[in-house]
């Protein structure tokens, strides 16, 4: 495969557009590296050293109108954060009004040049590791969503019913009811597959030479390959990517699944039972001793064929009831497969919970009450297969003991606590000795006084919403 280079510029914003606040600037020091992330490198499949040769005219479907115009109204609905570049979403129209003519010009002369994206960490479940998110700017969001749908119009064929992550019309909740069907079918141990670090690890010479196998454009090889090369600005400073596909852009998720591809074409090929969601995969095995055998006969596949990492330490093999996939675990009930929250996801939710309904976070109430509903509903429209009556019934009510609490410390002054108390229909008497009071706030939010007048039906009149309510609402 023979690689050609190029140089040539094509800037995504007006000369007098300059960057936001915080956005990552040029200096005299970083020059070079953006010179050298800026050298455009051309592949062409079966060493043909012309990629603007088209054989399937895929580039010009990719920049077909209707297409940039589908993946506009994506991006736009999508929102999301800035590039380094500083354009925001909602300067997405006026910018493509005036410049994409330019823009679609200087894709279909293999000439544009995408921007690095903008490093953001988040952090993982267990608050202790980050996860890397590579931001595009809006522009590139666009191009990359135009790429996306095309692909994925092609792949789709391809793609695994074992697999449902990333795609149309699949969910995770899918692939939570396949792995029940398997359990219930007596696959009752799994090999819980940890790909250490994978968007950051994909290997980018693998991933090319996957796609040339279906896509025989090679002017789309090259315009992914930039995307892939077009680097990363941490803290101000350009660093290149030379392995890897940033998550965070458009892209990432079609590629991904492209790459794993070829591990569920081997696991099929073998006559192995899974279900993989982006890079959480399960493969299931009747016996501990199939399974531990079926973990010995993969690994070299996917470290020595895909050039994957597999993280040794979280990978095991253990019981299906055992282990977490996608947030929830299984059970045993009655000689039938069921659905529950893993813990560790109990954990965090309570801990979002607890961090909306702090005394001293400087929330107002209506802010709180909307951001609680929101969360709420989020987090039951994810977990409501589950079985989780009981779960919500215990958070309703030490949620509620918190939003008293917070109340409680609101009126801090006795004069005012007397008079909320009595305006909620607390007796004078009663109103005048609970203001009195010296307790702590943890402790008074769960008595009787506060608990009758500071009910489940005023604090709903107040707009927080109820995880049991809600969830009725959704599974009615």
């Amino acid at each position: 495969m023979n690689v050609t280079k190029s140089e040539v510029k094509c800037s995504q914003l007006p000369a007098d557009k300059s960057p936001k606040e915080g956005s990552p600037q040029k200096n005299s020091a970083e020059h070079k590296g953006y010179a050298e992330a800026h050298n455009s490198e051309r592949i062409a499949e079966n060493n043909i050293t012309n990629a603007d040769l088209s054989k399937e005219g895929l580039h010009e479907q990719i920049l077909d109108r209707d297409n940039m115009n589908s993946a506009y109204k994506r991006v736009k609905s999508n929102k999301g954060a800035h590039g380094i570049d500083g354009m925001e979403v909602d300067e997405l129209l006026q910018y493509l009004k005036e410049n994409g003519s330019q823009l679609r010009q200087s894709i279909l002369d293999g000439k544009y040049r995408p921007n690095p994206v903008r490093r953001v960490e988040i952090p993982k479940e267990d608050g202790k590791k980050k996860r890397n998110l590579g931001i595009p700017t809006v522009v590139d969001r666009v191009v990359q969503q135009a790429i996306s749908q095309v692909l994925t119009a092609i792949y789709e064929r391809q793609f695994s019913d074992n697999s449902y992550g990333f795609r149309p019309g699949r969910s995770a909740h899918q692939a939570i009811r396949k792995c029940q069907e398997n359990v219930d079918e007596g696959y009752k141990y799994v090999v819980d597959m940890d790909l250490e670090k994978y968007f950051d690890t994909v290997n980018q010479s693998k991933l090319v030479e996957v796609l040339s196998r279906t896509i025989r454009d090679g002017r789309v090889i090259s315009l992914i390959h930039k995307y892939l090369r077009a680097g990363v600005i941490v803290r101000y400073k350009f660093e290149e990517t030379e392995i890897g596909v940033p998550q965070g852009g458009p892209l990432s998720p079609i590629l991904s699944n492209i790459m794993l591809t070829e591990l569920d074409k081997e696991l099929e090929k073998r006559g192995h039972r899974f279900v993989r969601y982006a890079d959480d995969l399960l493969i299931f095995c009747r016996s501990r001793k199939s399974a531990e055998r079926t973990l010995r006969n993969i690994l070299p596949f996917i470290e020595n064929k895909l050039f994957l990492k597999v993280n040794r330490e979280k990978t095991v093999v253990d019981y299906v009831g055992k282990v977490k996939f996608l947030g929830f675990s299984f059970y045993r009930y009655k000689g039938k497969t069921r659905i529950r929250i893993h813990p560790k996801s109990v954990v965090k939710m309570r801990r979002k919970v607890k961090e909306l309904t702090s005394r001293s976070n400087g929330m107002g109430n209506e802010t709180r009450a909307t951001k609680l509903r929101r969360y709420i509903m989020g987090w039951i429209n994810y977990f409501k297969i589950a079985d989780i009556k009981k779960l919500l019934s215990d958070t309703d009510e030490w949620m509620r003991r918190r939003i008293r609490m917070i109340y409680w410390k609101q009126w801090k002054r006795l004069r005012t606590r007397f008079k909320m108390l009595k305006s909620l229909g607390v007796h004078k008497q009663k109103a005048w000795e609970y203001a009195n009071t010296r307790k702590g706030y943890w402790r008074i939010s769960n008595s009787p006084i506060l608990s009758k007048s500071l009910n489940n039906e005023t604090i709903k009149g107040f707009g927080f919403l109820f995880f049991s309510e809600y969830y009725r609402q959704v599974t009615a």
